[in-house]
């Protein structure tokens, strides 16, 4: 089997950023290096500008859209911009091509920026990146925009609200992998209040009801999500897969099908630098199964055992490629 791969999360931007010597075709240091993206087959890629919340964010945002840029002009026979006119030529583009996401919206604005700062930063990032392809306005804390998804209590706060006004219409997908559930909750009632035209996704989340982490969709979000038609990408953690059953990576796949995800569900894997991770209780961070981007084809090869092809497909790009095609044209 070698079905071309459209995934939604990685972390090489922020691997590029902040380790000393870090290179995006080294095979050692992160599972989303360019080779392995490569030998798994992977067409596009998400690449996600993610920042903590500090009075440094913005600078490290703009940073890492500066090394997107770069690491496109390093090798133009592998790597491409996903742009609209990529998306339309898909099936028939030979390369990689990348595509920017911004994970924690603390990188549009630190705790102290005054509003125009945020809007003026959202406009520079998207004038190197071209395209966004999802904006989380949290990561696992609290910033001024809301509750991240280890805040219980915390939801959608007055600035998240104006950055959602600020993109309907803009058609740039709000995620919710990154919530707490207060915010997931926040940010649904606030675009249907106030009528407002923002695609819904959760780019690299997984389902509650098969492992019980707040990093995980209830089936109630999920829900919200299939109905707005936006996408479900699957994470490849042991954290948020079961920490002792590599196997429950197909149960959480095989869950979205079976709840109604068939035109939702993608693959949203989370590659992201390991070496440098303060908490040893997580390692290993990835079953062998799933442990860098080589393994989607043997992945799928195993879900073909409970998966038509036409659902092998979908899941592997065509749920995704439709998603932005449609969102995009």
């Amino acid at each position: 089997m070698n079905t071309p791969i459209f995934d939604m999360h990685c972390d090489l931007l922020s691997y590029l950023s902040n380790v000393a010597g870090a290179n995006a075709f080294n095979k050692d240091d992160i599972g989303c290096a360019i080779p392995w993206l490569l030998d798994g087959g992977v067409r596009t890629q998400v690449t996600a500008i993610y920042t903590d919340v500090n009075e440094g964010s913005m600078k490290l945002a703009s940073k890492q859209a500066d090394i997107f840029v770069e690491l496109l002009k390093q090798d133009s026979r592998e790597l491409a911009l996903c742009d609209s006119i990529f998306l339309n030529n898909w099936e028939k583009e030979p390369t990689l091509a990348l595509l920017a996401s911004i994970e924690n919206a603390a990188g549009l604005g630190n705790e102290n920026a005054e509003w125009k700062s945020v809007t003026e930063q959202l406009e520079s990032i998207l004038e190197k990146v071209n395209r966004l392809a999802y904006i989380s306005l949290t990561h696992h804390t609290e910033n001024r925009f809301g509750g991240g998804n280890y805040t219980k209590g915390i939801g959608l706060k007055k600035d998240g609200q104006k950055l959602l006004d600020y993109l309907s219409g803009r058609k740039i997908p709000i995620d919710l992998s990154h919530t707490s559930d207060l915010l997931a909750e926040g940010i649904l009632t606030h675009l249907e209040k106030e009528r407002l035209n923002v695609p819904v996704i959760a780019s690299h989340s997984n389902f509650r009801v098969i492992w019980d982490h707040p990093r995980n969709l209830t089936d109630e979000f999920t829900q919200e999500i299939i109905h707005r038609k936006g996408i479900l990408g699957v994470n490849f953690l042991r954290a948020f897969l079961d920490t002792e059953n590599p196997e429950r990576l197909f149960d959480h796949i095989l869950h979205g099908f079976e709840i109604g995800a068939g035109e939702q569900i993608c693959f949203g894997a989370d590659f992201f630098y390991t070496k440098n991770f303060g908490d040893p209780s997580r390692i290993p961070f990835y079953f062998p199964l799933a442990e860098n981007a080589s393994k989607y084809q043997s992945i799928l090869t195993t879900l073909s055992q409970n998966l038509n092809q036409d659902q092998l497909e979908r899941l592997a790009y065509k749920n995704a490629l439709h998603f932005y095609q449609n969102l995009w044209n």
